[in-house]
């Protein structure tokens, strides 16, 4: 790491640091900047850096912030140069009228990797899932199979029956974010019941399932509740937010991994880091119909090419990361688990999306931790009253997790980890 102290006038001295510092050397390096500011009390002391490392000096020592290391999800991450360029020269037209060609290209290619005939822009993952449930379930009072803790159910304000009219049948989601096939069986309404019962239309999954910490569906179990669909008549949904994370996890192509699904739902602002927007796709009659759906919705945006260029930038640069922040995620539970105080289930942390838990009797509470980590620049989701949720994203370095471990270390414990490194 670079950091330029400069004054009126030119450059002052530049330092040359190594970036893996703990908690314990960026004690050191406050102390350093703080003698250099009163020494120069009379200058202005300007402190940047490269690597994504942020430094910020404030005169008030209590103040002090030296790095801002943003875990509360891969939602946070900020375009990219590259993503920057791609949408200040982007090629574009009036959307609406199907006639913005970056927008034709970034659906044709999202179709073409996910093996489907045809996909759809649509501003967000939440209006993705509602677009594709009413699609398929067109008549009011239609009834859909999903999990109890997945993402449509819980997370997007009940749209799907409040806006379609389409009322939800849980199922137990297991620890590893599937349902039992045999549950979901049994969850589907008779026809004969069709007097007083809604008519079952649309099993939904979710790969990978965010509030189990990123779990897998393997391609066997999603081929079993698309063979099971297809028994019954109904159709299967996946809402695959993190698609691209579960095929890297898993190592098996998307298409081939969405194979047994009628529509899906790809969200390129999460793991692949774009600044907006989801692609669905499915056949060209289901996308037809989504096409109207997202016009009623308010979805129908004009020059759209903008946005598309951002996504198409994190489709052909950021895949490739993805096992990297796998590898980071992996990191930072294992770390976390060897903090007095703190609970990991290593095992279960397959791709970028990781839960701890404060042990019981632990004189720290949620709000304490996270309110003391902001305050070393460590910014983290509480999810209960005892437990958090971190998420690794492509702008997280490994240097970031090691600063993170650190400082839980330092928090948690009062003292640095050994050697002051995880």
């Amino acid at each position: 790491m670079y950091i330029y102290l400069s004054v009126p006038g030119g450059v002052l001295a530049a330092l040359f640091l190594d970036v893996r510092f703990s908690a314990f050397h960026f004690h050191e390096l406050s102390c350093l900047l703080i003698f250099l500011y009163e020494v120069l009390q009379q200058q202005r002391i300007f402190c940047s850096q490269f690597s994504r490392l942020r430094c910020i000096f404030y005169p008030n020592r209590k103040n002090m912030v030296i790095k801002t290391v943003d875990l509360r999800s891969d939602t946070v991450t900020k375009p990219t140069e590259g993503m920057r360029a791609a949408m200040a020269n982007a090629e574009v037209d009036d959307d609406v009228l199907c006639h913005d060609p970056t927008a034709h290209r970034l659906e044709t290619e999202v179709a073409k990797i996910t093996g489907k005939e045809a996909g759809l822009f649509v501003p967000s993952g939440t209006m993705g899932n509602l677009i594709s449930v009413l699609v398929h379930c067109e008549v009011r009072g239609s009834e859909v199979i999903l999990g109890n803790n997945c993402h449509i159910h819980i997370y997007e304000n009940g749209g799907i029956s409040t806006i379609g009219g389409v009322h939800p049948r849980t199922v137990k989601n297991n620890e590893d974010g599937t349902m039992d096939i045999d549950l979901i069986e049994a969850a589907i309404r008779d026809p004969k019941g069709a007097l007083v019962y809604p008519t079952t239309r649309l099993i939904c999954l979710e790969n990978s399932h965010a509030n189990t910490g990123g779990r897998c569906l393997s391609v066997e179990y999603t081929d079993k509740v698309g063979e099971l669909a297809k028994k019954h008549g109904l159709k299967l949904h996946i809402d695959g937010a993190r698609i691209f994370n579960a095929a890297v996890a898993l190592g098996v192509p998307v298409d081939r991994l969405v194979q047994a699904a009628d529509s899906v739902s790809v969200c390129i602002s999460k793991g692949l880091g774009a600044p907006v927007g989801s692609v669905i796709v499915g056949s060209e009659s289901f996308i037809a119909k989504a096409r109207r759906l997202r016009k009623t919705l308010g979805g129908g945006m004009r020059q759209v090419g903008i946005l598309c260029a951002a996504a198409l930038v994190a489709l052909r640069e950021n895949v490739g990361k993805l096992q990297s922040d796998h590898k980071k995620a992996k990191i930072l539970a294992e770390g976390l688990n060897k903090i007095k105080g703190l609970a990991v289930n290593v095992a279960s942390v397959e791709t970028n999306i990781l839960y701890f838990d404060i042990d019981e009797g632990s004189n720290m509470t949620v709000q304490k931790l996270c309110k003391n980590l902001e305050e070393h620049g460590i910014l983290v989701m509480p999810e209960t009253s005892t437990r958090v949720r971190l998420v690794v994203h492509h702008q997280i370095s490994e240097n970031d997790v090691h600063y993170a471990l650190s400082c839980f270390q330092r928090i948690m414990t009062g003292a640095p980890s050994e050697n002051g490194i995880y």
